[in-house]
């Protein structure tokens, strides 16, 4: 979270009165000076914010299947490690004479992670790279009856559609950078976007390109339109159409993909708005190369007028697995999809984060949050997992059942800077995992996770 740092000095003055002799006249003594002000040193007439996020975790497993699915990158993880990172940024807004803005956002991240990394790396692993470094312009008033208009940015910029189930991490982590689970970074190594909001509606048009790990570099470009529809506070649809290029040798899947996908998020019912429901849909279709479908549907409720404020959902999340009996390709590329809140959308944090991708997977997920007290919240996830197309999984695979997960969270906000969060999970490897590895013990993790933000 972004916060204007102001510094404010006070210099308190003591008036000295001299006493001298009563044939001696009495001289006042002049006023001290008025202290001077302290400045940042950057150009005045600028909105300057600084920001400076860190944060470290303790992760320890025991019997688990490792890999790296957000990456399709093998990973030697240790049965324990810690990983942490620091991301100072500098955000500046300049207000035209039009009312319009110029603005800019400069940003490194350093991240460090150890004993989890591949042999060929060494036994800890860290980088320090630029993150944000983009400008843009917003049209404020001079445009139209509509606020900002119009909205245009360029540089190494972040870019989320909807709720991140396709398209929200613009960054590769891991590998030699570092920071598997920790996952800051989040900018494209290139993006140009360019918004147009009038009312209830927002176009945009973007050209991203993803900042991929250099031990794994895909190529992956994509050009896309965006449009949605805000009637209300409470609703928003959306639809998109993408465009993809990835290197042929490395994705073949995503090389001239074709992407289109609908959304809908609401509460639809004036007198019961604690009643939600999610939906989003999505097809890829690149001829033989790939010709895929994914769907999620989402309903929650919330019990807002009573003590904690418990809320209930249930989400169903299917994408399609290849069909080893035609030579189309059906596997589902899970694309650039981000973690915006707990099991969305890297589902459970043993499974999605450690042996499962979003392809050939139809999950279950039921989740009961509650909030005792606005600082504190927590609750719990199940998670059934099962496979699309079990022989597409592993040789030898032919039963559909993966794995059945319980993960419990806490949140602790201890204060404005600080926040702690806690996991403990359980997983239960199913028929499909114990045929593909061997694996038959239960998994389990444990993790601590401290974050600072000013």
């Amino acid at each position: 979270m972004q916060r204007i740092i102001s510094i404010r000095v006070a210099v308190a003055t003591l008036a000295c009165i001299a006493v001298l002799a009563p044939a001696v006249a009495t001289a006042q003594v002049p006023p001290a000076d008025p202290p001077e002000e302290r400045t940042t040193g950057l150009p005045p007439g600028i909105e300057w914010k600084f920001n400076f996020d860190a944060a470290g975790g303790s992760f320890g497993f025991r019997n688990s299947v490792f890999n790296d699915p957000k990456e399709q990158v093998p990973e030697d993880f240790g049965s324990h490690w810690f990983e942490g990172f620091v991301k100072p940024s500098l955000s500046a807004t300049y207000t035209l004479s039009s009312s319009s803005q110029l603005y800019g956002k400069l940003s490194a991240v350093g991240e460090r992670t150890y004993g989890s990394a591949p042999e060929l790396v060494g036994s800890d692993f860290s980088s320090f790279l630029p993150e944000d470094a983009a400008i843009g312009w917003r049209s404020g008033q001079s445009i139209g009856s509509s606020p900002d208009l119009v909205d245009v940015e360029i540089g190494r910029a972040q870019y989320k559609l909807g709720h991140g189930f396709l398209l929200y991490d613009g960054a590769a982590e891991g590998g030699s950078r570092g920071g598997y689970w920790s996952n800051v970074r989040k900018a494209f190594a290139f993006a140009a976007i360019a918004r147009v909001k009038p009312g209830a509606h927002t176009i945009e048009s973007f050209y991203l390109k993803k900042d991929d790990l250099p031990e794994h570099v895909t190529g992956t470009e994509l050009w896309g339109t965006n449009y949605e529809f805000r009637p209300g506070q409470h609703t928003t649809v959306g639809a998109t159409y993408m465009k993809f290029w990835a290197k042929p040798e490395v994705s073949p899947q995503r090389d001239h993909l074709n992407v289109y996908n609908v959304r809908a998020y609401t509460s639809p019912f004036p007198a019961a708005r604690d009643l939600s429901f999610e939906f989003e849909y999505a097809a890829e279709r690149n001829g033989d190369a790939l010709d895929s479908n994914a769907w999620t549907l989402q309903g929650a409720y919330e019990l807002s007028a009573v003590s904690w404020k418990p809320k209930f959902s249930y989400r169903y999340a299917y994408f399609q697995g290849d069909d080893p009996a035609t030579p189309r390709n059906e596997a589902f590329d899970p694309l650039l999809l981000g973690f915006s809140d707990w099991g969305t959308w890297w589902q459970g944090e043993i499974g999605g984060e450690y042996f499962l991708v979003n392809s050939n997977l139809r999950s279950g997920m039921l989740r009961a949050h509650v909030s005792p007290t606005e600082a504190i919240g927590g609750g719990l996830m199940f998670f059934d997992f099962r496979l699309d197309r079990p022989a597409a999984y592993a040789p030898g695979v032919t039963d559909a059942h993966l794995a059945f997960e319980i993960d419990g969270y806490t949140d602790w906000k201890i204060n404005k800077n600080f926040t702690v969060s806690f996991i403990a999970a359980f997983a239960n490897p199913g028929t499909a995992i114990k045929q593909a590895t061997s694996q038959t013990r239960n998994f389990n993790y444990g993790m601590i996770y401290i974050a600072y933000s000013y």
